[in-house]
C-alpha cells in the first residue's frame, strides 16, 4: 500500500501563512494554518494507506492526533524538501501539503489512494488553481523526479508535470484544487468546504464572507 506524506510547518505565528497577514494578525495566521493542517491530518488518518508521515518544519504541537509518524524537514529550498521526503519511501508514495483542507472530501485523493491506483500509473499530479500542485504520487519515488524545480511560480505545476512526463512516466491527474494563500483564498475554500476546521476557525474571525 501507500505512504502518504504531508510536508508542513509548525503553526507558529509570524512563521506561517505569512500572505495572510494583513488583513489577519499573525496570530490569526497561525490559527487558520493550525485549522487547516488539522483537516489534513484527519484526512490523512481516514486514508487508506500503510504508513503516514508529517515532514515537519518545526515542533509538533497539542495539533498533532496520534497515529501520524514525524519527521524533520530537510533544509534547502522547496524542491529539496519535497525530493527528501520522497527519499524516506520505499514504494509507492503520495504527498500533499497544509494548504489544501478541502481534502476532507474523500473524493479529491480517493483515485490515488485506491487498490488499483498504480496499474498502468507511475505518478499522481494533483492541480492548483495558482499553477502551483497540490498533491503529488509517485510509485517509484525519484527525488530527481522534483529537484530543480521552480517552486512557488505560476509556471511550477508546468515544470513539475512536463519533468515526470519527459521521464517517460504515465501520468494521471488529481482534481483542481485552490490552496489557501491569500485571504480571499480563504474565503473560497471554506465555501467549498463549509464543514472543515478551517471554515469553522475562518468563521470565528468573522472573516467567513471574503472574496
Amino acid at each position: 500500500m501507500t505512504t502518504l506524506l504531508v510536508i508542513a510547518k509548525a503553526p507558529v505565528p509570524g512563521r506561517v501563512k505569512t500572505r495572510l497577514t494583513p488583513p489577519f494578525l499573525p496570530e490569526e495566521a497561525a490559527l487558520l494554518a493550525e485549522a487547516a493542517l488539522c483537516d489534513t491530518l484527519a484526512a490523512v488518518l481516514a486514508a487508506p494507506v500503510r504508513r503516514r508521515v508529517l515532514v515537519l518544519e518545526g515542533s509538533p504541537g497539542p495539533w498533532l492526533p496520534p497515529g501520524i509518524e514525524v519527521v524533520p524537514q530537510s533544509g534547502g529550498g522547496l524542491d529539496e524538501r519535497i525530493a527528501a521526503a520522497f527519499a524516506l519511501c520505499s514504494g509507492p508514495a503520495v504527498l500533499v501539503g497544509m494548504d489544501t483542507p478541502q481534502v476532507t472530501a474523500p473524493a479529491l485523493l480517493a483515485p490515488a489512494l485506491a487498490p488499483d491506483a498504480w496499474d498502468g500509473c507511475d505518478a499522481w499530479f494533483g492541480p492548483a488553481v495558482d499553477g502551483g500542485f497540490w498533491a503529488l504520487g509517485l510509485a517509484e519515488p525519484d527525488p530527481a523526479l522534483v529537484l530543480g524545480v521552480p517552486m512557488s511560480v505560476s509556471r511550477t505545476g508546468a515544470v513539475q508535470r512536463g519533468r515526470l512526463v519527459a521521464a517517460g512516466l504515465a501520468v494521471r491527474n488529481l482534481p483542481l484544487v485552490r490552496d489557501v494563500d491569500t485571504a480571499r483564498d480563504a474565503g473560497l475554500v471554506a465555501a467549498e468546504a463549509p464543514d472543515s476546521r478551517f471554515a469553522a476557525a475562518l468563521s470565528r474571525l468573522a472573516w467567513a464572507g471574503v472574496r
